[in-house]
């Protein structure tokens, strides 16, 4: 094969890159995911574009910077025009389907104003992210006295759900995530004390085991269609932190590792590090007794999703589909579970930017590259070019703002990135209200190289800059120290490098922009002609030979 057929793009939601064995994490072991990785390029310095949910996945289905696409916090819509995963691989003759969670929200205004009709063929495209939509599920149906989170949050699991006999309003929280104690109570997972509890339904009616499921009936349903793109989008180990047997007492006590942070880091004068650490979720998470049964739960989260990951693969195994399919594993953020005194994910340590990233090529030409591991610096916006070069396109390089991963795959010279960038907007966020920081001033941003990693906080707060190689585990805070001056400054070149980079001209290639230069001027336009016999007589014989009546 020249290419692979099809492509199978698999991502998890807050899965941390450090929580898979072939990463190294000493007691949770993930063969399925190994096996992959032992197959493909494992990539150990890959990163996000923002700390969370959307805007994160934003990002990787645009191939674009949030600072490009806009869509910069959860419900903030990825406005009509923004070309997807979806839109570039049919241009290349490919279709492309969604399994599972997006995050994302319609721009409702735009396609109004474009006169987009949302239940049209192209109107449905727009409104999802350019997917196909085999089902969504966002994996989100919380509900409170304002109502329920996300309409559509979980709503056809739910119906299936209620056909198998859970009865409920809301089975998705009633049985999914949650407990149940003796006298038949719901013990909700949206309480941390909670997640001691083994999830009140069947192991394989929980939302992981589902989703396999539907994917694999699709693809026995797409035997015999032309390439295409399936996105499986699974929703674990995204909190609630509660998991089915027998998955929620598989880790005990001494499986859970001790969290990365000092109590030096935690006396931070640092006033917007100081907010994130004072948010009630990592005040939770520095609590050694909410945090040790919620960690144990998540690796249980995690094993399921790996023990669906050996029924996926044997399917594609068995199917043929793993000799004509590129297959990609990776997440959309990690998760902070308590390190640098934090919970969530939303600020820019390895716990929450970095994630796994492993890419299996069937094609002959990714044979030398089998089981090995990269080191380069790569990005999520990344997956996008290598969908389209994969598919055989051209990749449109004026707007994908990412590089494929295909050079490296196949073991080909290709200069390694200088840095990568992680963008997060907390404007809206309760912290940007304790700071008292505007809503043009409530952003940061990550700049990071393999060495050095520096924080630029809008609103006149000072950076933060580790050091990666004497401080790994990211405890020592050199944004102010006097001796790294020029690390600062040069890290700042970097950003300054990266903000001036041209990502808005979208409507016009590089090739086409450098056919414009050449392209002579035929259209009559003369500047800076002072006699007709300067330029060649074919570009003025419009203005020759000319004769009109005195009209003055």
């Amino acid at each position: 094969m020249s290419r692979p057929k099809n492509i199978l793009f698999i991502m998890f939601d807050q899965l941390r890159w450090d929580y898979l064995s072939c990463y190294g994490h000493p007691h949770l072991k993930t063969p399925h995911i190994d096996r992959l990785a032992a197959r493909g390029v494992r990539f150990t310095n890959a990163y996000i574009q923002s700390p969370l949910c959307g805007p994160s996945r934003m990002s990787t289905y645009t191939g674009r910077y949030v600072h490009s696409h806009g869509a910069s916090w959860n419900g903030i819509p990825l406005k009509v025009g923004e070309r997807t995963i979806g839109d570039h691989l049919r241009d290349a003759g490919m279709s492309c389907h969604l399994i599972g969670k997006t995050h994302m929200r319609a721009d409702a205004e735009g396609m109004a104003r474009l006169g987009i009709e949302p239940d049209s063929l192209i109107g449905v495209r727009v409104a999802e992210c350019g997917f196909d939509v085999v089902e969504r599920d966002d994996g989100m149906r919380p509900e409170g006295p304002d109502g329920l989170y996300d309409e559509g949050g979980a709503a056809r699991y739910n119906d299936w759900l209620r056909e198998k006999g859970y009865e409920s309003d809301n089975p998705w929280h009633d049985f999914a995530n949650s407990g149940r104690d003796e006298d038949g109570n719901v013990l909700s997972g949206w309480f941390l004390k909670n997640s001691v509890h083994p999830a009140n339904i069947a192991e394989d009616d929980s939302e992981t085991p589902y989703l396999t499921r539907r994917a694999i009936e699709w693809m026995e349903g797409a035997r015999d269609t032309g390439p295409w793109c399936c996105h499986l989008s699974y929703i674990k180990p995204h909190w609630p932190y509660v998991v089915p047997a027998p998955y929620h007492d598989m880790f005990g006590p001494d499986d859970v590792l001790q969290p990365i942070r000092s109590d030096a880091e935690r006396q931070t004068d640092h006033p917007v590090l100081s907010a994130f650490m004072d948010a009630p979720m990592s005040r939770a998470f520095s609590r050694a007794e909410v945090r040790d049964p919620v960690v144990r739960a998540y690796m249980g989260l995690i094993k399921q999703c790996d023990d669906q990951m050996g029924v996926l693969f044997d399917y594609l195994e068995r199917s043929g589909r793993m000799e004509d399919t590129l297959i990609v594993v990776t997440s959309d953020h990690g998760d902070f579970l308590g390190d640098h005194w934090m919970g969530e994910k939303m600020f820019f340590h390895d716990a929450s930017v970095k994630v796994p990233m492993i890419v299996y090529d069937p094609s002959a030409e990714a044979d030398a590259t089998r089981g090995t591991v990269c080191e380069d610096l790569v990005e999520c916006i990344d997956l996008a070019p290598t969908f389209v070069e994969a598919a055989g396109g051209d990749v449109p390089d004026h707007i994908l703002e990412g590089r494929s991963l295909l050079p490296i795959l196949h073991g080909k010279d290709d200069p390694a990135r200088d840095f990568v960038v992680c963008e997060y907007d907390y404007s809206a966020s309760p912290i940007a209200e304790r700071l008292g920081v505007s809503v043009r001033d409530g952003v940061m941003f990550m700049v990071g190289t393999t060495r050095w990693k520096l924080i630029h906080f809008e609103g006149g707060f000072r950076p933060i800059l580790f050091d990666l190689t004497e401080d790994p585990d990211e405890l020592v805070d050199l944004g102010a120290d006097p001796a790294h001056e020029e690390v600062r400054a040069e890290m700042y070149g970097h950003l300054f490098t990266w903000a001036r980079r041209l990502s808005q001209r979208t409507t016009r290639s590089a090739e086409q922009l450098r056919s414009m230069r050449r392209a002579s001027s035929r259209k009559g336009v003369m500047i800076g002609i002072y006699d007709e016999n300067d330029v060649p007589l074919e570009l003025t014989t419009k203005y020759r030979d000319r004769k009109v009546p005195d009209r003055r």
